[in-house]
């Protein structure tokens, strides 16, 4: 593994220096140039470069001038499209739909760099630069958008990305093996238009006579007048995301078709090994130097992806519909290999902030089966409890630690990708569990118990609480014989489909006895392509049918926030109103019980007794004063 001293071009006089008449392709993006593997942009581009193709970038283009799209000149084969590593409209707001004050991917961490509905947009200018060039989309934005989708800004469903942007092709989930495909196809000649039968692309037709194997969801006409509708297609999409069993999926609009192929095959190790092991700057483009740089890079530059995919199966989570449910994992030498190339970099201090993935601690694929039947269609691995064939092991991931732990340079290795509590209690052996807490953290551990209700949480996908109070007990437990004074931080989420006023106001009541207040809270927020989405706009789950409670209105939404901080001197109002709707009267006044005063405090809100962590849940709830719920928990940040 060798540090790159090149990016790759942005510029002409880039590429006056390689000699380059023609680029290949150009990849337009909605992030900063940062040439690192964990942004999609880079991973694009020196997958291409390592077959032989010439790749340029056009970062941040401005939207408003056909010439900003034109610095590269013509692109021989294509224009590869993406908003970035998010989805814009998430990146430009806030789950109250209020505008973000920073953009963590844009120079000095400033906002407007990129257009709302980035996609749309840069294909429409791509075209008007170039008429004729293919369009390839792809990333996070057309990879959850290319069906029939509920859009939470415009409060409506929006028809496939590929539609509205008028792309040629759309490229869904992990793209390396088939952008590279694609890529070859169109060197050997292939019209744009006959790129039909590539495996994790999605292209529109009027003709279905060649599409072979397929289903067909209800249509964009057919989702618009029936909210039941909308949630059969979700259902029979979301069973379909499954490079061995699914099948490819049609969906009418007006007189086209959307065709998904099938997604494509997963990456072996060794695949996973060349993507990571290819030569990266590992920062961003100097240009950006001036501002400061870009700050997304600062959390990751010195982690490592140990894999990819979550057979998780969380509701608010988009990762099926991306990754997938199967793991994809690169071997301990390849991570090992970049552990030491990270020591060698001037600013590196002696920390790898992060060995891991979407959940750290699933390095292999949930089951043997999988390898040959894939993923199960009709349940999830993990819930409502670990299936039988489940494969509860952390010996490998220990190893790897373990050898990380050894190199010369490295003073602590951390992990901050998250653990999935309910599968780490689930091992027998607690050799893991034990170096976690003794190596791994540096005071305080962050997991993702979502909420304290059974019912809210069957939603989510998440187990029973007294899963999260098993664990909890075991983490203090091992700290404890370990002499550690460490912490727990548990994610919480309020307004997710299934929670009413009573069920927040009973997770004010576990925040309350846990001894602290968290100093930031997660409202849910309804991004594209998750089932929780399609619960939140439909009130139905589509998996079980059934109807589903769903907080809408600003008032309640923000009523269930404040709730969660219900000591802040501005909460008092709306937990009080909230109180008061939810008959919940018992709750104001000076009773050890009580959430808020009978009359709002005039000083600061009163700090809580432990100095030790913001989060500090050490302290366990208090037995006595537990609210009238079997469920206890906390949120966790939307993917």
């Amino acid at each position: 593994m060798k540090l790159n001293t090149k990016f790759l071009p942005t510029s002409k006089k880039d590429l006056k220096e390689r000699n380059i008449e023609q680029l290949d392709f150009i990849i337009i993006t909605g992030d900063a140039y940062v040439d690192h593997p964990s942004f999609g942009t880079a991973i694009i581009g020196r997958t291409l470069e390592n077959e032989g193709f010439s790749v340029g970038i056009i970062s941040q283009p401005n939207w408003h001038d056909v010439e900003a799209f034109r610095i590269l000149g013509k692109p021989k084969y294509g224009f590869l499209i993406n908003s970035g590593n998010m989805d814009s409209m998430v990146n430009h707001y806030t789950a109250s739909k209020k505008k973000r004050s920073t953009d963590l991917f844009s120079p000095g961490g400033e906002t407007g760099h990129r257009p709302d509905r980035a996609i749309i947009v840069y294909c429409n200018k791509a075209r008007e630069a170039y008429k004729g060039v293919p369009l390839i989309i792809g990333g996070i934005e057309a990879s959850l958008r290319r069906f029939v989708h509920y859009d939470y800004w415009d409060n409506k469903l929006r028809r496939s990305i590929l539609i509205d942007s008028k792309a040629d092709l759309l490229i869904y989930g992990m793209g390396e093996k088939t952008v590279t495909q694609v890529a070859n196809l169109l060197k050997y000649g292939m019209d744009i238009k006959n790129i039909t039968n590539v495996t994790g692309t999605v292209f529109t037709t009027k003709d279905l006579d060649n599409i072979n194997n397929y289903i067909e969801a209800p249509s964009f006409e057919e989702c618009v007048d029936s909210k039941k509708a909308y949630g059969e297609s979700f259902k029979l999409e979301y069973f379909e995301q499954d490079s061995i069993n699914g099948r490819n999926i049609i969906q009418k609009h007006g007189d086209r078709y959307i065709v998904q192929n099938k997604p494509q095959e997963t990456l072996s190790e060794d695949e996973m090994d060349i993507v990571y092991n290819l030569p990266y700057t590992r920062t961003y483009h100097p240009i950006y130097e001036p501002k400061g740089g870009i700050p997304a890079i600062r959390e990751i530059k010195f982690s490592i992806t140990s894999q990819r995919g979550c057979f998780g199966g969380c509701s608010f989570c988009a990762l099926n519909f991306h990754q997938g449910r199967t793991i994809q994992h690169r071997s301990q030498e390849s991570i090992i290999e970049e552990a030491k190339l990270l020591t060698t970099l001037d600013d590196f201090k002696g920390y790898i902030h992060d060995v891991g993935g979407p959940t750290a601690n699933f390095r292999h694929r949930a089951c043997e089966s999988q390898k040959e039947r894939g993923v199960c269609k009709n349940k999830q691995c993990l819930f409502p409890k670990p299936c039988k064939n489940l494969k509860v092991n952390h010996r490998e991931y220990l190893s790897l630690l373990r050898k990380l732990r050894k190199l010369p340079k490295i003073k602590k290795i951390f992990i901050r990708s998250g653990i999935r509590f309910d599968y780490l209690i689930e091992d027998k052996d607690d050799t893991f569990f034990r170096e976690l807490c003794e190596h791994h953290i540096s005071g305080q551990l962050k997991v993702a118990p979502e909420h304290i209700n059974d019912k809210v949480l069957r939603q989510m996908g998440k187990p029973k609480n007294e899963v999260y109070e098993k664990f909890q007990k075991k983490y203090y437990e091992i700290n404890k014989k370990l002499d550690k004074k460490q912490f727990l931080v548990p994610y919480l989420m309020s307004s997710h489909p299934g929670s009413d006023l009573k069920v927040a106001i009973d997770l004010a009541l576990y925040i309350k006895n846990m001894g602290h207040i968290p100093e930031q809270v997660q409202d849910f927020y309804p991004t594209p392509g998750s089932l929780s989405t399609t619960m939140y706009y439909t009130g139905i789950n589509p998996i079980t049918g059934e109807k589903v409670y769903v907080p809408k209105t600003f008032e309640e939404k923000s009523m269930q926030r404040a709730l969660l901080q219900f000591n802040k001197p501005e909460n008092y109002n709306l937990v009080k109103k909230a109180l008061i709707k939810a008959h919940r009267e018992d709750l104001i006044g000076s009773g050890k019980n009580c959430l808020i005063p009978s009359f709002p405090s005039k000083g600061k809100a009163k700090k809580t007794k432990n100095k030790n962590s913001k989060l500090n849940t050490q302290n366990k709830p208090n037995t006595k004063n537990k609210p009238d719920t079997k469920n206890k928990k906390r949120t966790k940040k939307i993917r």
